[in-house]
């Protein structure tokens, strides 16, 4: 398929961090109120607003080839390809403080083709840019991966946690939490994300052959950064990139770890037997 007519297509759209969405947001990760909010918070500006007839049956918004359509079909995977969050690269530029106007472009950057494990795979990598009183707050370059939908009788992935475990000596900061049901709901809100991998588990389980309910590449990234601000303060960090390795699942054990790493710092969540779940790096 024929991509260049969507690279370089734009979104706009306007938000408002009012004082109801930050306490919202605090709220949902136990945290006391504070003013810029921590970073992170863009992950809930400017969400999706497509209309709920215009969602597809995983709850990401329908795409098709009109010049309406911000990104491809991918016919190449059927009625119904499989789509990820892989990976963020994130430059923090200033804080976003309650009130405050914010404004958000996206822009398709690339879209690519490549034959991984599971089969054919596509890459879009998208960039938002992100204004708060119309100053540039949060540049992010967002890639998005597509695949073919699991076979009905695939694995149940990841599997059970095993007999290893997380080693936390290897670590200079940690922090252990099980992000539940409650906790994956809240921030499907937040950030107004229907995919239903996150909330509903028969489709989880017998659709998109998860174990259970999967937690949210960027929930698992925002708790990272609420490690780093707790080590090194809010809204210190410059530069955050994080790579999603393999699901999270919600009732599991999630173990948060951050170490120094020459002028940065390393992040990595683990499952409870030692499973590299997100890799991170950061810098001040």
């Amino acid at each position: 398929m024929n991509f260049d007519p969507w690279i370089g297509r734009e979104q706009r759209a306007t938000d408002r961090l009012d004082e109801a969405l930050a306490k919202r947001w605090l709220a949902t990760f136990d945290l006391a109120h504070r003013d810029p909010l921590p970073q992170g918070i863009h992950f809930a500006l400017c969400t999706p607003d497509a209309p709920t007839g215009a969602l597809g049956e995983d709850g990401h918004p329908a795409r098709d080839d009109s010049a309406e359509s911000f990104l491809p079909p991918f016919p190449q995977f059927g009625s119904g390809p499989r789509r990820m969050w892989a990976s963020s690269a994130i430059e923090f530029l200033a804080p976003i403080t309650v009130g405050a106007a914010i404004t958000r472009t996206s822009r398709v950057v690339s879209i690519s083709e490549k034959e991984g494990g599971s089969g054919k795979l596509a890459f879009v990598n998208v960039e938002h840019e992100t204004s708060a009183d119309g100053a540039l707050a949060v540049r992010e370059v967002q890639t998005l991966v597509y695949r073919d939908a699991a076979a009905r009788d695939a694995q149940l992935s990841p599997p059970e946690p095993g007999h290893g475990a997380f080693d936390a000596t290897a670590w200079d900061a940690t922090r252990t939490l099980t992000p539940d049901p409650r906790l994956l709901f809240r921030y499907s809100a937040l950030t107004f994300n229907t995919h239903r991998i996150h909330y509903d588990a028969p489709y989880a389980r017998e659709v998109e052959r998860y174990r259970g309910l999967v937690v949210h590449g960027p929930l698992t990234a925002s708790l990272l950064l609420q490690l780093a601000a707790r080590e090194l303060g809010e809204n210190a960090l410059k530069r955050f990139e994080f790579r999603g390795v393999s699901p999270a699942i919600a009732g599991d054990e999630l173990h948060l770890a951050m170490r120094k790493s020459g002028d940065a710092y390393e992040l990595s969540a683990f499952a409870s037997d030692g499973r590299q779940i997100t890799k991170a790096s950061a810098s001040l």
